[in-house]
């Protein structure tokens, strides 16, 4: 086994410095320091520097000088590199990340879709979180140094510098959750409310388990602020298109009248089932299903595990809309560009195809027929 090459130290710097004045090889300093004898060479000559000695410049060997030139020469090397393996990858997952794309979502797609078999496009979503957590921002490491020296010398002034990505947001700040660690997930727990003709998700038809059949939905509410407004969003479980409609109020007449906007114009088999749960605005499913055809079913109390894609689109679009948020301020224009992104970002699960995507091809698929 070979071994591992290691720069010298400031304390073997001082004792070549010693051993050279005594007229020490370099093959004897080499031995005593359990280097090469190229490996002393290289370091004399590359850390060098020129003096006046009275009569002329002679180049001479001080371990002070040859510490900060290595230190120096280091930083210069690590300055250089690529925060993410070369410019091409690193503006694409900058500009991705800023679209709420996730490190899996980004690292599938340019593996499988956009730069299939290319490999100086491949990068592991885990070396993207690494940069995300260490980084803390996307500024340049370039620019974070050449910041702390303009922060010393502009003091009362405006600290400020250029980057090449025009941004001091922290990177983490562009994930859905905002964590700044990386956290286990956690589920949303519902509410026990009595629900007239109420039909367990225990009976639900089995072919709605296996996601082998298009046209079965998730469905939940969003609530505002004060608990005066919100959102009512569905989920399609084989293609996981998210749909959401305005609730006014959280009452049961405003859930079931957002619901039939997006289901109202599906044709039969995209609206087969939806499975909601426990909340009092779901209480008149029976009106949902006269007016649309779709079966309702209710998931277990506290069981939000048995919607869980609907649960994880609900956490996608809190990414743009936080609790707190009062809905009677956000216009249709923002609701409906929020909808889009969320459906035309690449799935792992759908090999990194868009739910917008696979859910129209479903769809020309029932025109069709």
């Amino acid at each position: 086994m070979g071994k591992t090459h290691t720069k010298l130290t400031k304390p073997e710097r001082v004792l070549l410095f010693k051993w050279k004045k005594e007229g020490i090889s370099n093959i004897n300093c080499g031995q005593r320091l359990g280097r090469d004898k190229s490996t002393i060479g290289r370091e004399l000559k590359r850390n060098q520097i020129k003096v006046w000695t009275g009569k002329s410049d002679e180049l001479i060997y001080e371990p002070s000088h040859a510490q900060f030139v290595a230190e120096e020469r280091k930083q210069k090397a690590f300055n250089a590199k690529e925060p993410l393996k070369n410019k091409q990858i690193y503006g694409y997952v900058i500009d991705h990340l800023r679209q709420g794309w996730s490190p899996e979502q980004i690292s599938g797609r340019l593996r499988l879709v956009d730069h299939q078999g290319d490999r100086s496009w491949s990068i592991c979503h885990e070396t993207i979180y690494s940069f995300i957590y260490k980084q803390k921002t996307d500024l340049t490491k370039a620019a974070l140094i050449s910041q702390a020296i303009l922060n010393q010398k502009l003091k009362g002034q405006i600290k400020k510098s250029v980057t090449v990505t025009d941004h001091e947001k922290p990177l983490w700040e562009y994930l859905r959750r905002k964590q700044k660690r990386r956290r286990k997930r956690g589920g949303r727990k519902v509410h026990r409310v009595r629900i007239p003709d109420r039909v367990s998700i225990h009976d639900r038809p089995k072919a709605v388990e296996g996601r082998i059949q298009v046209g079965h939905w998730e469905g939940d509410s969003i609530v505002g602020k004060g608990h005066k407004n919100g959102l009512h969003t569905e989920y399609e479980r084989v293609s996981s298109l998210t749909r959401f409609e305005r609730m006014e109020r959280l009452t049961t007449e405003q859930g079931i009248a957002a619901a039939e906007k997006i289901f109202n114009p599906l044709p039969k088999q995209l609206k087969q089932t939806t499975t909601w749960d426990n909340g009092s605005e779901h209480t008149n499913h029976r009106q949902l299903t006269e007016n649309t055809g779709i079966l309702v079913f209710f998931a277990d109390p506290y069981s939000a595990y048995q919607r869980g894609g609907n649960e994880n689109a609900n956490l996608w679009i809190r990414y743009y809309f936080p609790k707190g948020t009062d809905f009677s301020t956000v216009s249709d224009e923002e609701l409906e560009d929020v909808q889009w992104e969320l459906n035309n970002r690449p799935r792992k699960r759908l090999e990194y195809k868009t739910p917008q995507e696979v859910f129209d091809s479903y769809l020309r698929g029932c025109i069709s027929s």
